[in-house]
């Protein structure tokens, strides 16, 4: 057919208009093609004109292929074969679809044809015709069995409603639930008082049926305390409270209380506190007085009855909005949580607390307390106050400082920092002592007393003229250990002259702690000793040889005035025999 029109559709790209065209015109091969390859949102559609016009021409086998590809054939097809039943069934066998499963099991029971439609529903998994058709028949035990095995709630529901009608009150309460038609089944435990049932379906229901619930209970006055749990799930709180304090019910209070809040109302959570205090639940009352805001009351219920403060209670007492309290009275609050974590030893939670109350001298001290050396430091350095490095290098100062060197060096740089010079001298003359005491190294000794002269120099003097007393204190032991370190310096090259300076060092008033009086004594019997020894070994070595072809008159004269005076009165003059020697030695 020559028509202008189709030049234009097509320049216009209205392929649908076409296509249109195409099936009016009775060019159905066109319209196929059009609406395959150019207008593909029209396509089914176009398979079902294509089908209809093949159903009306009488080739229905190509029609039902049309169908198919519409997507409408589960119902074209049972309608286009309904008065062709042989040729039906065979399609309904063949197509293996639920869809006409159903409508062809709902033909064959139209048919009164039970068997064969129970066969086909079953086919279809349409439990619910199934249930439908049994009970119908009689056949209660297979209706219950298949109710029971599928879980539909459709098929439940139309067995309990057999049930019911027939007086069988479990089995109707029993798959109402199943299929979780709760109001029904609610009703039938009211009506039959079902009472245990009733509860427990309740709790399955909506909240207008636990209210129902609830008011049944309380009306018949047993169970009060499922009709508080149902009051309280169905959200109505403030009544739910009020008849378990009416009616004394703790228990179920007790769950009641596990779910308030902040959110809820300040008066029912200060009731509920009162209640639980009254029968010495005081962790439960310490909860509640937290979640509404009472925090001094909380705070008097954990010193009364020494109960603890978690960590989370106190973040919780923690008040960060300004609107609800002023600078002040926060600060206060913060400072009486911290006291309440000293008295339980939670020392690391109250320093947290002291120092968000701006008390950072308080918050030192809980750290000094928990003996947490890194985070005393760690603080001292972040508060950078003067008054907390002294503190910090007090503490320090406890610990075995003297074999860790790190912990050394902060405790000089936090005296620095707290400009505590005077303890910085006191620090250091300690470090003088454990060099003597535990080294005998008077040299270091001697380094660390002359910084701790020059720091209680530089320092103020805030102690009435005592600094000037210890000055000349420190003074005379530097000097002392100036002597007994030149002395020990002289003896490898003139150990008679370091010999009688010691002696003349041990005269010396308060020599002691300066110089230890066993460290200078020492010093001698080492000195005699070495000398005895000397002379044993010239012995020893050189038996039957003159010592004087090899040791100078002058020294021989001067070793044997000593070995008189080692001998004592009465012992022969000249050098004393071997065996003299070996028992002096």
């Amino acid at each position: 057919i020559k028509c202008p029109w189709k030049k234009l559709y097509k320049s216009c790209q209205r392929f649908d208009l076409l296509n249109t065209f195409y099936q009016a015109s009775g060019q159905w091969q066109q319209a196929l093609e059009t609406a395959e390859i150019h207008d593909r949102i029209h396509l089914r559609t176009t398979y079902y004109n294509y089908a209809k016009f093949l159903e009306s021409m009488g080739d229905k086998m190509q029609a039902i292929t049309f169908y198919e590809k519409s997507d409408t054939h589960r119902v074209e097809v049972p309608r286009m074969l309904q008065d062709d039943t042989s040729s039906l069934e065979v399609y309904v066998n063949k197509k293996k679809d639920k869809s006409i499963y159903k409508w062809w099991a709902q033909y064959l029971e139209s048919q009164s044809k039970m068997d064969a439609a129970l066969h086909f529903y079953e086919l279809a998994q349409d439990y619910l015709s199934l249930v439908r058709v049994y009970c119908f028949m009689g056949s209660i035990q297979e209706a219950s069995q298949i109710a029971n095995a599928t879980g539909n709630r459709a098929a439940s529901y139309h067995l309990a409603r057999y049930y019911e009608s027939h007086d069988d009150l479990k089995q109707a309460v029993h798959f109402y639930t199943r299929a979780q038609a709760y109001n029904n089944a609610i009703r039938l435990c009211k009506e039959n008082g079902l009472d245990d049932q009733l509860m427990n379906l309740a709790l399955l229901s909506n909240p207008e049926d636990m209210m129902e619930a609830a008011r049944y209970y309380e009306e018949k006055g047993s169970h009060m305390d499922r009709a508080v749990v149902l009051y309280h799930k169905a959200g109505h709180v403030s009544k739910a409270l009020e008849l378990a304090f009416s009616t004394e019910q703790f228990s179920a209070l007790q769950q009641i209380a596990e779910d308030l809040n902040e959110n809820s109302d300040p008066a029912l959570l200060a009731r509920c506190s009162d209640f639980f205090v009254s029968h010495s639940q005081y962790e439960k009352a310490l909860e509640l007085l937290v979640a509404a805001k009472k925090y001094h009351q909380a705070l008097e219920l954990c010193l009364t009855h020494n109960l603890t403060i978690t960590n989370d209670l106190a973040e919780r007492m923690t008040v960060t909005d300004s609107k609800d309290l002023s600078k002040e009275a926060r600060n206060e609050l913060l400072e009486r949580i911290a006291d309440c974590c000293m008295r339980q030893g939670s020392y690391h939670m109250a320093a947290k607390k002291y120092s968000q109350a701006e008390n950072r001298v308080k918050a030192m001290k809980a750290l000094l307390k928990s003996g947490d050396t890194e985070k005393v430091i760690f603080f001292a350095n972040l508060c950078r106050q003067k008054e907390l490095f002294i503190m910090a290098a007090n503490y320090l100062q406890s610990l075995a400082w003297h074999e860790d060197p790190k912990i050394l060096k902060t405790i000089i740089q936090f005296y620095i920092k707290g400009k505590a010079l005077a303890l910085l001298a006191g620090f250091y003359e300690a470090c003088a002592q454990v060099e003597i005491d535990d080294y005998q190294n008077y040299e270091k000794a001697l380094d660390a007393l002359t910084e701790a002269f020059k720091c209680l120099s530089k320092a103020e003097d805030t102690s009435g003229g005592q600094q000037a007393t210890r000055l000349a204190e420190l003074q005379h032991k530097i000097t002392l250990i100036k002597k007994f370190i030149h002395m020990q310096r002289l003896y490898s090259e003139d150990a008679q002259e370091a010999a009688l300076l010691c002696e003349a060092l041990l005269q010396e008033p308060q020599l002691d702690p300066p110089i230890r009086i066993g460290d200078a004594f020492g010093f001698l019997i080492d000195h005699h000793f070495l000398f005895h020894l000397i002379f044993f070994l010239f012995l020893k070595l050189l038996p039957s040889q003159k010592i004087a072809c090899y040791i100078s008159q002058t020294s021989l004269q001067a070793l044997q005035s000593k070995m008189e005076v080692l001998q004592g009165p009465g012992s022969r003059a000249g050098v004393a025999d071997e065996d003299e020697v070996e028992e002096d030695l």
